[in-house]
């Protein structure tokens, strides 16, 4: 890696798929207000996600219908039909 350009802070991080529970740890410099206990005992910041490889139709190959805070319903909303 060259020198001076890369973050100095990374760390473990749970990351927490919100659509199905799914979580895992990896290395980040995201940042977080939340922590969470991990299955080793040790506490570690949380990120939570909408979307991870667990729930993507792409890697899962099922078509899933993932609506997040309404969204669809906002797009049907704003494009119906007036009467």
């Amino acid at each position: 890696m060259k020198k001076g350009i890369h973050p100095e802070s990374y760390r473990l991080v749970v990351f927490k798929d919100m659509s199905n529970g799914h979580a895992f740890v990896s290395r980040s410099t995201a940042s977080s207000k939340e922590t969470t206990q991990w299955e080793d005992g040790e506490t570690y910041p949380l990120v939570k996600l909408e979307i991870s490889n667990m729930s993507h139709p792409f890697f899962t190959g099922k078509n899933m219908l993932v609506d997040t805070a309404g969204r669809i319903d906002k797009y049907k909303k704003k494009y119906e039909k007036k009467k």
